[in-house]
C-alpha cells in the first residue's frame, strides 16, 4: 500500500494471515529523545491476555504485558530515531522512519503489517494503517506496549544522566516543569532543536549543554 493511502477503522482478525505484524510507534510530542517503534508477531497458540492501548494501561502493567510479549510471541523488534534524524526530516517521517526499521528488523518476514494510524512506513510486505489500532488489533496493542515500555525505560537513563530537567516524570514531553527546566538550565543535546518551545529557546540566547 501506498503511504499515506486511506486507513481502515475496523478489524477482522479472520480476514490476515497467521503472520500479522502489528506495529505502533511512541514519542512524537516530546521536545526530547527519540522516537521509538516496535512491531510484533503474536503467537494465535500463545495468546497473551489483557492487551490494550498502553496509554490506557498503568506503569506496571505495562512492563508485565511487555515481558509476556517478548516470550510468547512468535517475533518482535524495536526501531527508532534519533533527535537529529528528527529534526533534519521532520517528526511524522522520522515516525515512519523507526516503524520502518522495527518491521525490517523482525527475525520472521510478516505476510502482513498493520500500522497504528492513518500512515503508513514503505515496506516491502502489505501494509494497512489502522485508525486506533492499538485499541483494536492485538498485535497493533502489543507493539505499543513494547515502544512506550522501551523509550520509557530510556528517559529514565536519561534522567540519571541529565538531573534536574524530570525526565523521569515527563518523559520528555513538554510539561510546566520540563519547560521551566529548559529555561533555567539550557538546552540539551537531547533537545529536538525543531520543535518550537526549543527553537524559541535557542533564538533568545538560551544556553546548550554539551
Amino acid at each position: 500500500m501506498i503511504p499515506g493511502s486511506d486507513a481502515m477503522n475496523s478489524f477482522n482478525p479472520a480476514a490476515y494471515p497467521a503472520w500479522l505484524a502489528g506495529v505502533d510507534e511512541v514519542g512524537r510530542g516530546p521536545l526530547a529523545g527519540p522516537v521509538v517503534a516496535a512491531a510484533v508477531i503474536l503467537d494465535p497458540a500463545r495468546p497473551v491476555e489483557g492487551l490494550s492501548d498502553s496509554k490506557k494501561l498503568s506503569a506496571g502493567r505495562r512492563e508485565a504485558l511487555a515481558g509476556e510479549i517478548r516470550r510468547h510471541a512468535l517475533a518482535w523488534s524495536l526501531g527508532r530515531a534519533e533527535v537529529e534524524e528528527i529534526d533534519r526530516i521532520n517528526i511524522l517521517q522520522a515516525s515512519l522512519l523507526a516503524m520502518q526499521r522495527a518491521v525490517e528488523a523482525l527475525a520472521l518476514t510478516p505476510e502482513m503489517v498493520l500500522v497504528d494510524g492513518n500512515r503508513c512506513p514503505p515496506l516491502a510486505c502489505p501494509v494497512q494503517a489502522v485508525i486506533r489500532g492499538d485499541s483494536l488489533v492485538p498485535a497493533i496493542s502489543a507493539a505499543s506496549i513494547l515502544a512506550k515500555v522501551s523509550r520509557d525505560r530510556e528517559m529514565l537513563d536519561l534522567d540519571a544522566r541529565y538531573p534536574g530537567y524530570g525526565l523521569a516524570q515527563h518523559k520528555g514531553y513538554p510539561s510546566r516543569a520540563h519547560l521551566q527546566a529548559l529555561q533555567d538550565l539550557g538546552v540539551l543535546p537531547i533537545h529536538r532543536r525543531s520543535y518550537a518551545p526549543v527553537r524559541r529557546l535557542l533564538d533568545s540566547g538560551a544556553g546548550e549543554i554539551d
